[in-house]
């Protein structure tokens, strides 16, 4: 295993883009000169419902192939989630929680229950509805993530939205997107 290597646990719902987010972030990698992997753990596929997505960033070869038990960083799309699972479940001593929530970190490390790592927030749903028009908080946590972590620079994931939705959605979603990244980089806020 690489030694470099970053780990990511997304937890969101159905139609929140989890799993867009955690192959985004490993494809933006990749354009940095970096091995990643990102892909999704499927329950009940349907709308709303609890879902996992994984991504592993590293300077070489990766040769796991397996859900992340023991995370650097673990990105919570939803916070009506805590409580239903431990979602820092395996988090490493130094590792770092993001929450798309209005609330401070503090409040969310009690409703959390741990008492190592580090917490941050980001209301990344209001970000979202006044950029892109839609309540789907991944590309905005997209930006805390690269804010807390420092793993990669927030041009080259500008440059993977617009590849990605430029000719499929056209460019105002494209600016949209990259608005609500650069703002949720701005916003994130830390314990």
């Amino acid at each position: 295993m690489a030694k470099d290597m970053t780990e990511i646990r997304w937890h969101g719902r159905g139609g929140q883009g989890a799993k867009t987010a955690a192959t985004m972030v490993a494809e933006a990698a990749l354009e940095e000169g970096k091995y990643s992997q990102g892909f999704p753990e499927y329950g009940p596929e349907r709308m709303g419902a609890p879902i996992r997505g994984y991504t592993r960033i590293a300077s070489a070869p990766i040769r796991l192939h397996c859900p992340i038990t023991a995370p650097d960083l673990v990105v919570i799309l939803d916070a009506t989630l805590i409580g239903a699972e431990d979602l820092a479940d395996g988090l490493k001593p130094d590792g770092a929680i993001i929450v798309n929530t209005h609330e401070p970190p503090a409040a969310i490390r009690k409703r959390l229950g741990v008492s190592h790592g580090k917490v941050y927030t980001v209301d990344a749903t209001k970000i979202a509805i006044e950029t892109i028009g839609r309540p789907i908080p991944n590309t905005p946590m997209i930006g805390a993530l690269i804010r807390v972590s420092g793993f990669m620079q927030l041009g080259t994931v500008f440059h993977d939205i617009e590849k990605k939705f430029l000719k499929k959605l056209g460019a105002g979603v494209v600016q949209g997107n990259i608005t609500a990244v650069k703002r949720a980089y701005e916003e994130v806020q830390s314990e």
